[in-house]
């Protein structure tokens, strides 16, 4: 794919992660997910070479980067066929967050071990009848006392939370009393994966994948004062700050399935001969590829100025771009797996070509973490200035 448009680090990034994911491949992905395990061989490695905190601050030993950095680790990692989702949440989302708003003490807790992999933070905020709707989120927060050092008590529900089972901890998002307005207000805690009362259901899927869902029953769940990350007023703030990153990550984990998908058809395209030449030749094969290709290029394009604007301090600009961007990423990468699938025919449902299991992971980015018609409806009244429908 192009890269014209990169700084020559972000090239030499691009390809020395490429050889990364390389060396481990899709074969590596499926027998994590046969045998159950986890890709802690690749997650170890990827952090090793300052991969995986690229994003975070320096002086917590992560790379001083941003997310277009970040973007372009999953995105070559996808490509590769071996997608560390976990990056999305721990580094991006909750390494951000810290970062932006965390207290020192927090800071220095978690960041380094977010940078180099020994730690990882999963994020909750989906809840069974609060879907996309964050202002139907139930799970409160009560001090226990009075003063700045009275302790926390977490109650509520999750639901889609990854790789809780691996976590050091989860950032929560729940929600805390107005004292002045009796109003409900978002507020992000740190809870540790052995707090007394975090209990944790893992969700049978559909999806193959190491990185498994859970649901999460908060019980009394008792938080020292200092497990709120920021300020209490400000929760809002921080929670789009998270929210953002979330979208390019998601952007790039869907465009480098969908490369991945297409590199698999043209292969077999170029090769396959059924009559007297390669079946590639055959506008009715090689057109339908040609426009994945082109979706796909148009959708990292969106993430890339999504992620640009984001490092930049436009949180704004931010907010359109990276909707927009996982939107075409989700769709680019649906259309990318379908037609390599379809390319392929019978093969394309084997396990030896290892693309049925995309059909299902594809809808991710297209679901993930916001679907696809809430972001049109966010695009219809933030961008085009349309009256809402609800």
């Amino acid at each position: 794919m192009s890269t014209a448009l990169e700084t020559e680090e972000h090239q030499a990034l691009r390809a020395a992660v490429a050889a990364l994911g390389k060396r481990y491949g899709r074969d590596y992905m499926t027998t994590v997910i046969r045998e159950g395990s986890h890709t802690g061989e690749l997650w170890a490695e990827a952090a090793k070479l300052g991969y995986l905190g690229v994003n975070l601050p320096e002086e917590y030993g992560g790379g001083g980067g941003g997310m277009a950095e970040l973007s372009i680790v999953l995105e070559e990692l996808g490509a590769a066929g071996s997608p560390l989702l976990m990056m999305i949440v721990s580094p991006a989302i909750c390494g951000t967050v810290i970062a932006r708003f965390g207290t020192d003490e927090q800071k220095q807790k978690w960041l380094p071990g977010l940078a180099d992999g020994s730690l990882t933070m999963a994020f909750g905020i989906t809840e069974p009848d609060a879907g996309s709707n964050s202002h139907r989120i139930t799970t409160t927060a009560r001090r226990d006392g009075t003063g700045p050092d009275a302790d926390w008590l977490l109650t509520g529900r999750k639901v889609f939370v990854s790789g809780v089972d691996i976590a050091d901890a989860t950032l929560i998002v729940g929600r805390t009393e107005d004292a002045r307005s009796g109003n409900l207000k978002p507020c992000l805690f740190i809870v540790p994966r052995e707090a007394p009362g975090f209990g944790r259901n893992q969700i049978d899927m559909e999806l193959h994948a190491p990185e498994k869902q859970f649901e999460l029953v908060l019980d009394d769940v008792r938080l020292p004062a200092d497990a709120l990350v920021g300020d209490e007023d400000a929760g809002l703030l921080q929670l789009f700050a998270g929210l953002n990153p979330e979208r390019i990550m998601t952007a790039a984990f869907g465009i480098g399935m969908g490369r991945f998908a297409l590199s698999k058809a043209v292969e077999y395209a170029r090769t396959r001969q059924v009559w007297k030449a390669p079946i590639g030749s055959h506008q009715a094969i090689a057109h339908p590829l040609a426009t994945a290709h082109i979706d796909l290029e148009l959708s990292r394009l969106m993430m890339q100025k999504a992620a640009w604007l984001y490092d930049a301090g436009d949180d704004v600009g931010a907010g359109e771009a990276a909707n927009m961007a996982k939107y075409a990423a989700g769709e680019a990468c649906v259309k990318a797996v379908d037609q390599a699938v379809h390319t392929l025919g019978g093969n394309g449902l084997t396990r030896e070509y290892g693309l049925a299991s995309l059909i299902t992971a594809s809808r991710v980015a297209r679901i993930a973490p916001v679907s696809r018609e809430m972001i049109l409806n966010y695009v219809s009244h933030q961008t085009l200035g349309l009256p809402k429908s609800y």
